[in-house]
């Protein structure tokens, strides 16, 4: 896989982060975890970076925002609050 697509799936989230993964990238960037479950906590890190705080809100699948980091985790997140 060369360099340039790494960086995309990377950049796309193509991982899946976990908990405390997402709570150090919130207090680095100045966010209180505090009790905050990981949907608020995506929510509020989206909001941070100027983004829309739509994670887990993608219906039937369909999502706009093609490179956004939470991607895979969002439409998995979706489908488990719709079941």
């Amino acid at each position: 896989m060369a360099n340039k697509e790494v960086f995309l799936l990377l950049l796309r989230g193509a991982w899946m982060m976990k908990m405390q993964e997402i709570r150090e990238l919130a207090k680095a960037i100045g966010i209180k975890t505090g009790r905050l479950n990981k949907l608020n906590l995506i929510q509020a890190i989206q909001l941070s970076e100027g983004n829309f705080n739509c994670f887990a809100s993608a219906q039937e699948g369909v999502c706009d925002q093609p490179l956004c980091r939470w991607r895979d985790d969002c439409f998995t997140a979706a489908k488990k609050l719709r079941n």
